[in-house]
C-alpha cells in the first residue's frame, strides 16, 4: 500500500531530529527508521498492517471497551523543565541559576500549583488544566537512564528492562486483546510504525487518512479493478495468505470512504496547518468514525536542543511548544466533553534535558523529564510526582541532571489499568514495580 504523505503537510519524518545536532547517534545516522533496521536485523519481527499475518495471542475476551490510548512520542529529548517549571521560592531560584539564559521567569510562567508553572506558550492548554482534563507528571525516568538517543530510545519503546523481551510494549499490549479491526492500532504521521509496535500484533501505518492507498490504484476506479484482481487471486487460498490481503483491501476500502465523506472538525477546534497538527486531526477523525481504533501513535520530532533553544519571549522552544499546546488543544476541542472522556493521551520522551544550560543558550541529554496527559479521565489540575518534587540544588542532581523518581512505565501501566482495562501491567511490563502516582480516574 502507498501512503504518500500530502503534498502541503509538512512532513513528520520518523527521525528524531529534523535538524543535525552533533549527537554521536546521529552522527552514525541513527534515527527511528535505522533502529528498526537494526531491531530487525536482530531477530524483532515487526508487525505489519494485515491481520492473519502472523500467529497472534490473545488473552483478553470480548469486545474492547476502553479509552483510546493515544501515544505522542516527542522524539529528541524533550525539555520538560522548560515546559512544567518549578516556579516559587527556592526551587524557582535553583532554577534560574542552573539556567541564566535561558530560564523563564516566574512572572512569565502561567502558574499551576504552589510548586510549578507553565511556559506561557502552552497557554492554549491552561484552560483544559483548569477544567481538570490536563495534567502532567514530573521528574519521570527510567529504570536504566541512558543518554544516547538509540539505547534510550531502545529501552522506552521496549519498557522490559533486565529482560530478553525485544517486542515493543504497544504490541503487547494489542496481543492481550482480542485481534480487533485493522484500524486496531494505528501509526499516524509516517508510513513506518514505531519501535513500541515491534512484533507479532498487526498495525496500519499512514501518513494521513486521504493519502492512504493502493501503489497503482490511482483513483476508485482502479481501486475497485485491483480489490476485484485480488480478491480472485486470494479465493480459496489459506487463511494466512489470504487474510492479510482481504484486512489490506478492506482498510483501503474504509479509507477511502473516510475520504469521500471528508471532514470538519468540530466545535470550532482549529489545528495548526502542520505534520503534527494534520496527524492529530486524523487521529480524532479514526477516533469519532467508531472504526475500532484502540492505540493511536504520533511521533514529534525537533525536540533535540543542544543549542539556540531561545527565551521566553521566542525562538525555537516556543515554536514548538506553541505548535504542541495548540495541536492539543485542538484535539481536545474536536472531539468534545462526551468523546474525551474515553480518550487518555501521553507523551513519552526518550529522555530529558540536563538541568544546567550549556554554552550555546540550549541544554544537553539529562535523565529527568515530564510527561504531559490529556483526556476526560486524567486527573488534571495537577503535577503529579512520586514523593516530593526531587529539586535542583547541586546536592539533588544525579549527575547534574534531574533526578527521575517516577518511572515512566508506572504512568503507562496506571492508564493501561484504570482506562484500558487492563488486568495486570504486568503481562506487558515484566517486573514492574507496583508503585501508582494516582494520575487517572477508575474508568467507569
Amino acid at each position: 500500500m502507498r501512503t504518500e504523505p500530502p503534498a502541503l503537510a509538512r512532513r513528520v519524518e520518523p527521525a528524531v531530529l529534523a535538524k543535525p545536532c552533533g549527537c554521536p547517534d546521529y552522527e552514525r545516522g541513527i534515527t527511528r527508521r535505522s533502529f528498526i533496521t537494526r531491531a530487525l536485523a536482530g531477530g524483532i519481527v515487526a508487525g505489519i498492517a494485515a491481520e492473519g499475518m502472523f500467529t497472534r495471542l490473545a488473552f483478553a475476551a470480548g469486545p474492547y471497551t476502553g479509552d483510546v490510548f493515544v501515544v505522542l512520542s516527542l522524539r529528541g529529548g524533550f525539555d520538560g523543565l522548560q515546559a512544567i517549571v518549578p516556579a516559587n521560592g527556592q526551587n524557582h531560584l535553583d532554577y534560574l541559576n542552573l539556567r541564566p539564559t535561558v530560564g523563564i521567569p516566574a512572572a512569565s510562567l502561567l502558574p499551576l500549583d504552589a510548586t510549578f508553572g507553565m511556559h506561557p506558550a502552552m497557554a492554549t492548554l491552561k484552560p483544559f488544566y483548569d477544567a481538570g482534563t490536563f495534567g502532567a507528571v514530573q521528574a519521570v525516568g527510567q529504570d536504566q537512564p541512558d543518554r544516547s538517543h538509540f539505547s534510550a530510545m531502545e529501552q522506552m519503546e521496549r519498557a522490559a528492562p533486565g529482560t530478553s523481551i525485544r517486542t515493543g510494549w504497544i504490541d503487547r499490549v494489542l496481543g492481550l486483546r482480542d485481534p480487533g479491526t485493522a484500524f486496531q492500532g494505528v501509526q499516524m504521521g509516517s508510513n513506518l510504525a514505531g519501535p513500541g509496535f515491534l512484533g507479532p500484533s498487526p498495525e496500519l501505518a499512514m501518513w494521513s487518512v486521504d493519502s492512504f492507498d493502493l501503489n497503482g490504484a490511482s483513483d476508485d476506479t482502479q481501486l475497485a479493478l485491483w480489490t476485484t484482481a485480488l480478491t480472485g487471486l486470494h479465493t480459496g487460498a489459506p487463511a494466512t495468505l489470504a487474510a492479510p490481503a482481504t484486512t489490506a483491501l478492506g482498510a483501503l476500502a474504509t479509507a477511502a470512504q473516510l475520504r469521500a465523506a471528508g471532514y470538519t472538525p468540530e466545535n470550532g477546534a482549529a489545528y495548526p496547518d502542520t505534520g503534527l497538527g494534520n496527524a492529530m486531526k486524523d487521529v480524532a477523525r479514526l477516533i469519532k468514525a467508531d472504526i475500532g481504533l484502540q492505540v493511536a501513535a504520533v511521533d514529534y520530532g525537533d525536540w533535540d536542543m543542544h543549542s539556540g533553544m531561545g527565551t521566553v519571549a521566542g525562538g525555537w522552544m516556543y515554536d514548538h511548544l506553541t505548535e504542541l499546546s495548540g495541536t492539543l488543544a485542538a484535539f481536545a476541542t474536536d472531539l468534545g466533553a462526551t468523546r474525551l472522556n474515553d480518550v487518555t493521551l501521553v507523551t513519552l520522551t526518550e529522555f530529558g534535558r540536563r538541568g544546567p544550560e550549556n554554552g550555546s543558550g540550549g541544554t544537553d541529554h539529562g535523565f529527568g523529564q515530564a510527561v504531559l496527559l490529556l483526556g476526560g479521565g486524567v486527573k488534571g489540575g495537577q503535577v503529579h510526582m512520586n514523593g516530593g518534587w526531587p529539586g535542583l540544588a547541586d546536592a539533588d542532581l544525579v549527575d547534574g541532571d534531574l533526578n527521575g523518581t517516577t518511572d515512566y512505565r508506572w504512568v503507562l501501566a496506571e492508564i493501561l489499568e484504570k482506562r484500558c482495562r487492563l488486568g495486570a501491567a504486568t503481562d506487558v511490563f515484566p517486573g514492574i514495580d507496583p508503585t501508582r502516582i494516582n494520575c487517572v480516574n477508575v474508568k467507569p
